[in-house]
């Protein structure tokens, strides 16, 4: 087993410099993929441009470190990247904090406040969950889009900015538009340039990579020597990965600080692959669109229940895991009745009432890396 070990340990390390290039804070850019390769070109050919840059792609996937790449080999590399989460602020502040207030504008405004656009200036800004923003805010930001002009919260002196702008979303932006949902002059204000990542289950070139750097990063910051057995590895590179880099890099994280932490993953791979969805028997005139439909409740109950108890409970987190909003997520528990007994969920038998009350939700950057978004 010893041996299994190390050579798993030698195997992923042999790779690890391949085609890694890393930015200026050191944070990794694989270009392994044909995939990311595409996407890195496209980075090349704009850098010397100030187009405006999409990006999109499912949580995880690594947005942030596309969009930092963007800024870094741009002309406007020694200037500022400012990043904005636009779904953390609430509405309300939101406008002043992008844009910056006047001393009196509103009660608690003691004194004048720069906005992120004007710390951006002869940089970048990266709005990042662009899909959440207000239709509010949507309007004024097409308004900064068109020629950089914008006045404070409260002021009337226009102010001018020299920044580039690069947005980002896991939101499918099409269909809110169709539900009146997001502006279609921004979007198309936006999208000038438009990178899409792929989820990290189709670029499985990857996965041996980023584990290598992610079990090195780990090693030094927690002083451990840490090495993976061959099976741990194969796993890793089956593992379909619905969180995408960010639930690759928190799962070799554990492996490095929990003594069991490569038998915990092992145990929950084994469990994903027994777990299966019965569609029950066929009532009296139902018919084929009931049963779907059934099916697919019943999928959805149990994948709620697989992530939550893969979380400890956390709703947070088992909400940003499936991409849905933490209402969402409330609801869905309530809707069908998950408990989580002895800090494991499971759903509820069928016409049970809930047996225990759900801790709190976690703070939101717990346990979350800003590399990996």
């Amino acid at each position: 087993m010893n041996t299994d070990r190390a050579d798993a340990g030698n195997d992923v390390r042999g790779q690890s410099d391949a085609r890694v290039r890393t930015l200026a804070d050191g944070a990794p850019i694989f270009d392994l993929s044909p995939q990311m390769r595409s996407i890195l070109t496209i980075v090349d050919h704009i850098a010397d441009t100030d187009a405006t840059v999409l990006v999109r792609g499912e949580s995880g996937v690594g947005k942030d470190l596309v969009a930092r790449a963007v800024h870094a080999r741009s002309t406007r590399r020694h200037g500022p990247f400012v990043r904005v989460n636009c779904a953390a602020i609430p509405s309300g502040l939101l406008e002043s904090e992008l844009f910056g207030h006047e001393k009196g504008a509103f009660t608690g405004a003691v004194q004048r406040k720069l906005g992120r656009f004007e710390f951006a200036n002869q940089g970048s800004i990266y709005l990042d969950e662009i899909g959440d923003l207000s239709l509010e805010l949507q309007a004024k930001l097409l308004h900064v889009l068109q020629d950089f002009r914008f006045s404070r919260v409260g002021g009337h002196a226009m102010i001018t900015v020299d920044t580039r702008v690069v947005a980002a979303t896991n939101r499918d932006l099409e269909a809110a538009m169709a539900r009146l949902q997001f502006r279609e002059d921004l979007y198309y204000r936006l999208n000038v340039v438009e990178l899409r990542i792929p989820p990290l289950r189709e670029r499985r070139e990857e996965i041996p990579e980023l584990t290598a750097w992610f079990l090195e990063r780990f090693n030094l910051q927690y002083g451990r020597q840490k090495q993976l057995t061959s099976e741990t590895v194969s796993l890793l590179n089956e593992h379909p990965w619905p969180g995408n880099v960010r639930e690759l890099e928190n799962t070799v994280r554990r492996m490095v600080v929990l003594a069991d932490g490569e038998q915990e993953f092992a145990t929950l791979v084994a469990n994903s692959r027994r777990r299966c969805v019965p569609v029950g028997p066929v009532a009296p005139g139902e018919g084929l669109r009931e049963i779907a439909r059934r099916a697919a409740r019943e999928a959805e109950r149990t994948a709620l229940a697989e992530v939550l108890e893969r979380v400890h409970g956390n709703r947070l987190a088992a909400s940003r895991i499936l991409r849905v909003s933490y209402k969402t997520m409330l609801n869905k528990i309530t809707e069908y009745r998950l408990t989580i007994p002895n800090g494991r969920a499971r759903p509820a038998l069928s016409g049970t009432a809930p047996s225990a009350v759900l801790p709190p939700p976690a703070s939101p950057g717990a346990g979350v890396s800003p590399d990996a978004k």
